[in-house]
């Protein structure tokens, strides 16, 4: 796992005493020890754990004071083989003052210990009752079990064998002022922050305590540890939730739930927090902070966070059927946004039976609804040939009747043969050849139509096929404006489903449900002899929700082809062999790299979602650059 940029992260809230130190420091080393002997990289507790936040006055009392520093010698002591990064807080005087901490600890040695710096004196928190901000600190060591020990807001804590991990500290307040610390610590190279927090729960905080974490992890490319006081502390006037938080890069990982306590862990993937930073120029880097090492050594834990097999499918039915409907709103305005601006008096869609031509002449139907136009404004024209099925020709037709645009059925086998006689090609050899013409004439036929009906060839092929190079070159690959082109084959069929979800008419639902569950395919050699598809597509490019997984992962993240291996293995697990994912793997990558041409001279089209590949916007690649890399790293395997 962590050879390919995986650490675990745990937060961890222990049941405490208020004042009780030694009680105290004994729980927080309970969960200390469980939570590295359960794999964690890093184990970040709750504000003031060794005292309680809720002490009030007595944090003046060096009783007190004496007692956090005694347990804190406890932790140290009973964690000398413990590898893991133990985040504790505790108050702690220095020079005549009195700050709110955390000590960061490892194999029995404090490696560095860093201040609260904003401090809350508002509403329920009277915090400068007792503490000193940590900005106005002067000293940048204190001495701890008689030796110096780095002190200070400036201090990032650098991991040797894993060099994207490097963590920062905040402490509660620190993350709702304007201008967090995270902001400077990740600039300066952070890519993980823990927080330790003592928030208090009132009605709507847990909410807006969610939001503050997403957004900060979002914006700064980084991985969020919060951990929060709980059960234990003071209820004399406030409650506290143990509301603990994992997050990265926007999204939470793990939370629990309000009033428990125990170990929250999550896998963070720095090594892809890293490669945002260097995709997003706007993400500036700066210097002025203290590093101080530390090594991990080998952890064996196996991945346990989840990774989802579609990465571009939302897994609940609510936000599915949402961002199908903002698929249908961005296709269907670029779409209009063309014809309006080339005053084309028609649209025209070349409609096979199949899912992609079905979803650019559901997007057609919606642009001339945009423009108050109607449906018969759309020429649909299906145009069989050896490998049409009377299946497909049935629900085009079909289609085209339900949703009301005009439709013509253009046979081509005459044009198709004609063609073949021309160039000296046999009928009888299902080559290329034989494939392309087909596809060609077919194009042919839609740009000619165009011209006569001042119309526009709309396209119909997905990202799917633009990864893998499925198209033929200035056949399916060309059109004028190509409503597609942002949208994986794996979403298509969720953004038709949802369509027939939503039908306006029994018809029309079952015909495009028929069509959800026709195989994918070009249609391009003859039909088997019970008029059956034989040219099943993903038969021969492989399963479309493998290079779909590939696709994100290599684009959007920049993964390294073992670390996509690995995922797709993990994501996988139980549908697929390893050896057949590995197979897939190195089939999407030698199409990926040699069909680099056809991407290159892209028609224009809309960009859907984060993964693009308009040679225009998103993806800039050489058409000749080699892949000898990528499949050595394979091979390796």
């Amino acid at each position: 796992m962590q050879q390919f940029g995986f650490i675990r992260l745990a937060a961890a809230t222990p049941k405490i005493r208020v004042a009780d130190t030694a009680y105290n420091a004994a729980a927080v080393l309970a969960q200390y020890r469980e939570a590295s002997a359960n794999g964690a990289a890093i184990v970040t507790f709750p504000e003031l754990c060794l005292t309680g936040y809720t002490c009030g006055d007595l944090f003046a009392q060096t009783a007190l004071q004496r007692g956090a520093v005694a347990g804190l010698c406890t932790i140290l002591e009973g964690s000398r083989d413990i590898s893991a990064i133990g985040v504790i807080g505790l108050p702690l005087s220095v020079n005549g003052a009195l700050y709110n901490c955390a000590a960061l600890v490892q194999n029995g040695r404090v490696l560095g210990v860093v201040p609260k710096q904003y401090i809350p004196n508002y509403g329920e928190f009277y915090e400068l009752r007792h503490f000193a901000p940590g900005l106005s600190i002067q000293a940048n060591t204190v001495e701890l079990f008689g030796e110096p020990i780095p002190f200070g807001a400036d201090l990032l804590f650098a991991c040797g064998d894993l060099p994207e991990l490097v963590l920062g500290v905040e402490i509660c307040e620190d993350l709702w002022v304007p201008e967090p610390p995270s902001i400077r610590l990740c600039q300066a190279g952070a890519t993980v922050i823990a927080n330790l927090s003592a928030s208090d729960e009132v009605i709507g905080k847990a909410d807006y305590r969610r939001v503050l974490l997403q957004s900060q992890s979002g914006r700064l490319f980084c991985a969020y540890i919060y951990c929060a006081a709980g059960q234990g502390e003071s209820s004399t006037d406030l409650l506290f939730a143990g509301h603990n938080m994992l997050a990265e890069n926007g999204s939470i990982l793990a939370e629990s739930s309000l009033y428990s306590q125990g170990v929250l862990y999550a896998d963070a993937d720095v090594a892809m927090l890293a490669h945002e930073r260097i995709r997003s120029n706007t993400f500036t880097a700066k210097g002025g902070m203290r590093r101080i090492p530390f090594a991990l050594g080998a952890r064996g834990a196996a991945l346990s966070r989840a990774v989802a097999r579609h990465p571009f499918i939302p897994a609940s039915d609510a936000e599915r059927a949402k961002r199908c409907e903002q698929i249908f709103d961005i296709q269907a305005h670029g779409l209009a946004k063309r014809v309006e601006h080339t005053n084309s008096r028609t649209l025209i869609v070349g409609i096979s039976g199949g899912l992609d031509s079905c979803l650019a002449l559901l997007v057609a139907v919606r642009a001339m609804s945009i423009l108050s136009r109607g449906p018969a404004d759309i020429i649909a024209i299906t145009m069989p040939c050896f490998g049409t099925t009377a299946r497909t020709r049935a629900n085009a037709e079909a289609l085209c009747r339900e949703l009301g645009v005009t439709f013509r059925c253009i046979p081509i086998e005459k044009a198709v043969l004609q063609h073949f006689a021309d160039i000296g090609q046999s009928a009888e050899v299902h080559d290329v050849t034989y494939e392309n013409v087909q596809a060609r004439e077919r194009t042919q036929v839609l740009m000619d139509i165009a011209n006569m009906e001042g119309g526009l060839v709309v396209g119909t092929g997905d990202l799917s096929e633009l990864a893998l190079g499925w198209a033929t070159y200035n056949g399916d690959h060309m059109s004028m404006y190509a409503v597609n082109m942002g949208v994986p084959k794996t979403l298509v069929r969720h953004v038709v489903g949802y369509a027939a979800s939503v039908a306006a008419s029994a018809g029309l639902r079952a015909v495009l449900q028929d069509i959800l569950n026709t195989p994918v395919s070009p249609e391009l050699l003859p039909a088997a002899p019970d008029d059956s598809i034989s040219q099943v597509t993903e038969d021969l490019v492989g399963p479309y929700e493998l290079h779909d997984f590939f696709l994100y992962y290599l684009v959007r993240h920049g993964f390294a082809p073992r670390k996509l291996y690995m995922l797709a293995c993990h994501a996988f697990a139980g549908a697929y062999e390893n050896a057949v994912i590995l197979k897939w793997l190195k089939v999407f990558i030698r199409r990926f790299f040699a069909q680099q041409f056809k991407r290159s001279c892209l028609p224009d089209g809309p960009k859907v979602g984060s993964v693009a590949l308009s040679p225009r916007g998103d993806w800039r690649m050489p058409s000749d650059a080699s892949a000898a890399l990528w499949l050595e790293e394979l091979e390796e395997l």
